[in-house]
């Protein structure tokens, strides 16, 4: 079974396979071995509470993922948020996932403002439904490739219907809402087996956090894909399972209210007790008394 953010719980579905290479006019081709897990110069990184964040825009987001792409690189994404960084905090392995990432972008609106106060004036925020809206507006441009894993069934199908909808010649390989509970050994091989047929380029991961961070992280090296990205509730923004936040709420750090307001037992926790732990923490960084290692 899958969780979704309206609360519900569904069980196992079937992976679809959608589009296979070359029926669109455009044929995957692999990277060389010797490119597959190449790193370019590492991005600059901005401390906060151990945890390295990345200071691009939206813009610069994208085309860091189009290089990817173009020089063969297999490598993951996690967009960052105050929640993310709190967790990181509790469970040591999300924070090796976060600070191993080759992309961290800046989810919400605080890490951004850190950013700008630590010299990076021009950065911006880079969440996980925008990227996914980004990636996908330049997809059949660029000849993108895109699998979409978790959400429920009908939230996994609706997101994929919208997004096509939305942007004309957007080549979707293939999507799986896998079960709620742990995998076994063999379907997990068989879901990394039917996530490497399909021969995309982006495998949009859609598990919430942390789960997402740590499947990705454990993954990077078993699905041939340019990008594994965790995008949590991008799945359910853009299925319309759930609204999100008038524009001027994203752009002023008050989209936690709306989405308190929206789902208060489900999220109460998180944007209660989290924001106040992270405002306490980060008041004493930035006051230089306590460090944190990003390791």
């Amino acid at each position: 079974m899958v969780g979704t953010l309206d609360g519900s719980l569904i069980g196992d579905s079937d992976t679809v396979v959608e589009d296979a290479p070359g029926t669109t006019g455009w044929q995957h081709s692999a990277p060389a071995p010797d490119m597959a897990h190449r790193r370019a110069a590492p991005l600059p990184r901005v401390n906060i509470l151990g945890v390295g964040v990345m200071p691009l825009d939206l813009a610069q987001a994208v085309e860091t993922l189009d290089g990817w792409r173009r020089d063969g690189r297999r490598d993951y994404v996690c967009c960052v948020s105050v929640h993310g960084v709190v967790t990181a905090q509790r469970d040591p392995a999300v924070r090796r996932a976060l600070n191993g990432a080759g992309l961290a972008t800046q989810d919400g609106m605080p890490l951004v403002w850190w950013s700008r106060r630590a010299g990076y004036a021009n950065t911006g925020r880079a969440c996980g439904p925008d990227l996914m809206e980004a990636i996908c507006a330049v997809s059949a441009a660029r000849g993108y490739r895109h699998y979409f894993y978790g959400g429920s069934p009908i939230v996994i199908e609706r997101l994929v219907t919208r997004l096509k909808q939305r942007h004309p010649g957007l080549c979707v390989a293939g999507h799986r809402s896998p079960p709620f509970r742990k995998l076994t050994d063999a379907e997990d091989a068989a879901d990394v087996a039917a996530i490497n047929a399909a021969q995309a380029d982006f495998v949009w991961v859609g598990l919430g956090m942390p789960k997402q961070e740590k499947w990705i992280a454990a993954h990077v090296g078993r699905i041939d894909a340019t990008a594994l990205l965790g995008v949590g509730a991008a799945f359910d923004f853009h299925a319309g399972a759930t609204p999100r936040a008038p524009i001027w709420m994203q752009r002023t750090g008050t989209e936690w209210l709306f989405r308190l307001a929206s789902e208060p037992r489900r999220l109460a926790r998180r944007y209660l007790i989290d924001n106040s732990i992270f405002v306490l923490r980060a008041a004493q960084q930035l006051a230089g008394l306590k460090s944190y290692s990003v390791d």
